[in-house]
């Protein structure tokens, strides 16, 4: 439940023209504001084909309906500073190259746009950490290729975010970062 609620608090952050990366099913679909302009992209088709289902219910009432884009984050099809906002909820211990896909989303944003992500990462713990790592291989084949060891804050940085928050839960094991492309 803490981990749905987060989520929800995240999406509810975004404003403006927005991106959603890896929108899965469309689970966030609801708790976007109506006057918000979201995209939403997904590289799997099979889950694309699910957005756009609940789509049709969730944001049948509504004007102008979110346009739904199969893309990676790593290739984003978008022009540069593209949107005020990029959401991503447990998105990107899934991404191939973490680094390329947040310099993608750096790119899409415009100057003074914010990176809104939940995320699982590598724990701060020796022992939980040693666990994570014995246990990737075998996961990233059950889990559509999730790294539950990928320490994603530090790429964030490293992509060139500024203005950074994090808030911790979990123990630092699921992140809340909110983040700012400066120029």
């Amino acid at each position: 439940m803490a981990f749905h609620l987060t989520g929800i608090y995240i999406v509810a952050l975004a404003k403006g023209r927005v991106l959603e990366l890896g929108a899965g099913t469309g689970l966030n679909l609801p708790y976007y504001y109506p006057h918000i302009s979201v995209v939403l992209t997904e590289p799997d088709s099979t889950m694309l084909s699910k957005a756009r289902s609940r789509l049709r219910r969730v944001w049948a009432y509504r004007q102008e309906s979110p346009a739904v884009v199969q893309a990676d984050a790593q290739h984003l099809p978008f022009r540069d500073g593209s949107f005020d906002a990029v959401v991503g909820t447990l998105v990107f211990c899934t991404v191939p190259d973490p680094l390329a896909g947040l310099k993608e989303t750096y790119r899409v944003l415009q100057p003074g746009g914010s990176l809104l992500l939940l995320e699982h990462v590598r724990a701060p713990w020796r022992l939980i950490s040693f666990l994570q790592d014995a246990i990737t291989p075998l996961w990233r084949r059950l889990a559509g290729e999730c790294h539950p060891n990928r320490d994603t804050l530090s790429v964030v940085e490293a992509a060139g975010f500024h203005s950074l928050r994090v808030r911790r839960l979990l123990g630092g094991l699921l992140l809340e970062i909110t983040a700012k492309r400066m120029t």
